[in-house]
């Protein structure tokens, strides 16, 4: 019988290669998180409100990601800091339990790549092929920068012809309109209410997708002295559904979670928990 010595070396070096690499070593899957760079959403009649992400939509889902295995990657329109709606740093957001809101600000404060994200210019230059999915949180900010965004715009077409799980809640799912070939032309028709809205959306890749946004009662329960001061351009329930999608809404304030193809969206904050399962389950069976 021939036997085959190996020498110590040799027998090191095979080992190596062998074991699995630990956790740590090995390239974790990025998913991209775009967020607005807006502090305030302009209002009719010149008003306007001080808004920016909501806590418990960014920091709810952005935990199970990084919990489930995967590395979050955050983008805005500027480059610059993304800053919290105040009205949303509140327990009732977080079942009434204040520890929960506490360490969902603790931890939104202790996130270094939020303070200096990166450019959705420079998402869009170099491809997002390095991505196996986008998430977008809520607030009415979107409704100020995002929806028209250009950039934003080209990133969601990458992960449409692709296929790629794309989780979007609360205000967040009219960012889709920046996908329109002429998103400024539709918006202006929006807020004119001229009737235009409609075949300025012809072509939209998400015509005919079944989708949830920010209710049309919800909204109009926040309008007002006590709540945003003022009334908004428009309802995003009706912008959507001009653009041609099937908006699905649920009792107010009730968790309400839509899936279509690879589109995830979730109605508002109280849909946050189980938004971040179902984005987290749609990653793994597409990733895994």
């Amino acid at each position: 019988m021939r036997i085959l010595k190996i020498s110590a070396a040799a027998l090191a070096m095979a080992t190596a290669f062998a074991m699995p690499l630990s956790a740590s070593a090995q390239s974790k899957a990025k998913v991209l998180v775009v967020m607005s760079s807006a502090h305030e959403l302009p209002l009719r009649d010149g008003k306007s409100y001080a808004t920016g992400y909501y806590l418990n939509e960014f920091v709810v889902p952005y935990r199970k990601l990084v919990e489930a295995g995967y590395e979050p990657v955050i983008a805005n329109p500027n480059g610059d800091l993304p800053v919290m709606d105040v009205n949303s740093n509140n327990k009732m957001f977080f079942g009434g339990d204040e520890a929960a809101r506490a360490s969902a600000q603790q931890y939104a404060q202790g996130l270094a790549q939020l303070k200096h994200p990166k450019t959705l210019a420079a998402i869009a230059a170099e491809g997002t092929d390095g991505y196996v999915g986008l998430f977008i949180p809520g607030g009415h900010a979107p409704m100020a920068d995002l929806l028209k965004d250009r950039n934003l715009g080209r990133i969601l077409a990458s992960f449409h012809q692709s296929g790629r799980p794309t989780g979007i809640i609360c205000h967040g799912p009219v960012v889709l309109l920046s996908a329109l070939r002429d998103p400024d032309a539709f918006l202006a028709s929006m807020a004119a209410n001229d009737g235009k809205a409609n075949a300025l959306a012809a072509g939209w890749s998400y015509a005919g997708y079944r989708l949830t946004v920010f209710s049309t009662g919800e909204e109009q329960q926040l309008e007002g002295p006590s709540g945003l001061g003022g009334d908004v351009q428009f309802y995003p329930v009706n912008a959507l559904a001009e653009a041609g999608a099937h908006v699905d809404s649920v009792a107010n304030w009730h968790g309400n979670v839509v899936v279509d193809r690879e589109l995830i969206t979730g109605q508002q904050p109280m849909s946050a928990p189980e938004f971040g399962d179902v984005l987290v389950r749609q990653l793994n069976a597409r990733h895994h």
